[in-house]
């Protein structure tokens, strides 16, 4: 009984440091997920008026990185014309540092407008490590573009 008790706090510990965003830089060039390129990438600016529906759109997305998730790197935000959008790991399968920040990349994915919950933007919120007034300030949804990253690479 006395070995259970001592693996539960081994466990927990590993699974923080599991949970952490990779370290090290986002240099130019680099990639994360599956390689892509700059080639038929839309400007982040332009983003809205090729995408027009709620219908999924395969896209490469070109843009400035304004905010990182800190507490795995599973998430990003670009921002475009009318604020910024949220850029997600698909299915989790990478991550990236959180030096990306301020960086341009070209994002690989599926994109579509969705509405994001508030419990999900008070999530990515506490992510971003935004304080607990700025968390609570959250009160509606947002209607945002949302692609689903395969790939991604720092220009």
């Amino acid at each position: 009984m006395k070995k259970i008790f001592l693996l539960i706090p081994v466990l927990m510990l590993a699974f923080s440091l599991m949970a952490q965003p990779p370290e090290g830089p986002a240099n130019k060039g680099m990639t994360f997920g599956i390689a892509t390129t700059e080639k038929d990438a839309v400007n982040a600016s332009e983003l809205s008026s090729v995408l027009n529906s709620k219908e999924p759109k395969e896209i490469k997305v070109k843009g400035k990185v304004v905010e990182v998730c800190k507490a795995e790197g599973c998430w990003l935000r670009m921002e475009t014309a009318g604020g910024t959008m949220m850029i997600r790991m698909k299915d989790h399968k990478f991550f990236v540092p959180v030096s990306m920040q301020g960086k341009t990349i070209v994002a690989d994915g599926t994109a579509t407008l969705k509405e994001t919950s508030v419990g999900m933007l008070k999530h990515y919120a506490e992510d971003a490590g935004k304080s607990k007034k700025e968390i609570a300030a959250i009160k509606e949804p947002k209607k945002e573009i949302v692609l689903q990253a395969k790939g991604i690479l720092v220009l």
